[in-house]
């Protein structure tokens, strides 16, 4: 690799691997705003503290399953080409370490900290990357497979199934194991409003998170020759398109309204390179109000009480997406083809089922062996008391969004 060549690259993806990282402040504060303010610091420090843990998941362990590579070599042979393959490494950590912190906000609010520290190693050092070796690297002869029988693998540039559906359906396995908080459903089945303690903090999240979007989605390139400024525009447009159908089928609630970029951006990465600009609006018209449906029903009538509605919001609209590059990455509909849509079916069904199978071994053996979920006194007074022994605003009377 010219020495050239290969510091642009490092330059490149490491901006990547910045602008991504930012992402989890955006997760969050999406969290700090949707919980309770009884539950805000209990959001903060486990965003920060999954991450770290999942650098180590993912260090010691998950890399390798994935790509066979270790780390575990002198800094001489580690620095080559500039230490691509290090940096590379952290940018791909960055997408890994999205599946806890996606996981995160269905589970607010009764989750046990400890366990779930220990659901996190598992899943960044051996579930995740299990699937994400299958689809990015060629794991159990899958891709070929796909190729010799419908004319192209599976394709999913940026991880709208192998991070966003993952993170989503692994997520689904631990909220149904875990059940509704205290007081959401009465014993007639009526939902009892849980309402967001901060808007302007969800905004702030929803916009960290929609900003470094275009990190996660143009660097997942990975060299500085492979870049295209399609995949901006796609994001960009899926992300309006998003929004716009959130705000319409949520009937102006700033909850749909900011959570509807994140619905469009989802759906978009698996086919950003893929499909044209008039694709990706359809593609993000059409998350962002499955979105606002299936949260709603999720809520109201199946009462899965997922508090960010993570499931609607990745497990969903990541599938979507997956299934929709294979629909609008046709060049009859204006893609660039090179896809095949029963490909991206199957790609996307052995994502789901990786991950609930994933999600339900972790949780479940989780809480057969230690418990996942606060006791009643412990929910009643609040992760942030219960776990962390202070509260967000310490000054404000306690008690006073019980």
């Amino acid at each position: 690799m010219d020495t050239t060549q290969s510091g642009n690259d490092v330059f490149f993806i490491l901006l990547g691997a910045i602008m991504v990282l930012a992402m989890h402040a955006g997760f969050a504060f999406l969290e700090v705003g949707t919980v309770r303010r009884k539950n805000q610091v209990n959001a903060l420090v486990k965003i920060m503290v999954d991450f770290s843990v999942s650098t180590i998941a993912y260090f010691f362990i998950g890399y390798s399953v994935a790509y066979g590579v270790g780390f575990l070599q002198g800094a001489e042979a580690l620095s080559a080409h500039h230490g691509y393959e290090l940096v590379k490494f952290f940018f791909l950590l960055t997408f890994a370490a999205a599946i806890p912190a996606i996981i995160s906000g269905g589970i607010a609010e009764r989750a046990r900290f400890n366990p779930q520290l220990a659901a996190t190693f598992a899943i960044v050092g051996l579930v995740y990357p299990f699937f994400e070796g299958i689809a990015w690297n060629g794991h159990f002869g899958f891709q070929d497979w796909l190729e010799a029988s419908f004319g192209a693998p599976y394709h999913d540039f940026a991880g709208s199934v192998v991070v966003h559906a993952m993170g989503g359906w692994i997520a689904l396995a631990a909220v149904l194991l875990l059940g509704p908080r205290i007081g959401r459903y009465s014993k007639d089945g009526k939902l009892h409003a849980f309402p967001p303690s901060s808007i302007p903090f969800l905004a702030l999240g929803a916009w960290i998170l929609t900003v470094g979007w275009f990190g996660f989605n143009v660097m997942s390139a990975q060299t500085v020759d492979a870049v295209t400024g399609l995949v901006a525009l796609n994001s960009l447009m899926a992300m309006v398109g998003g929004t716009l159908a959130a705000l319409l089928a949520g009937k102006n609630d700033p909850g749909f309204v900011h959570n509807g970029p994140l619905a469009g951006l989802v759906a978009i990465c698996a086919g950003s390179d893929v499909v044209n600009p008039l694709g990706a609006l359809v593609i993000g018209l059409v998350a962002g109000a499955v979105f606002v449906w299936t949260f709603t029903l999720t809520q109201n009538r199946w009462k899965i009480d997922d508090v960010l509605g993570v499931w609607p919001l990745h497990g969903i609209c990541g599938a979507w997406g997956g299934i929709a590059a294979g629909i609008f990455g046709a060049t009859a509909l204006g893609g660039m083809g090179g896809v095949s849509l029963v490909s991206q079916a199957l790609g996307t069904a052995l994502g789901v089922v990786v991950a609930l199978a994933g999600g339900f071994i972790v949780y479940g053996t989780l809480k057969l062996v230690v418990g996942l979920r606060l006791d009643a006194e412990q929910e009643y007074d609040g992760a942030d008391l219960s776990i962390h022994k202070i509260a967000a605003t310490p000054n404000l009377a306690a008690g006073q969004d019980e």
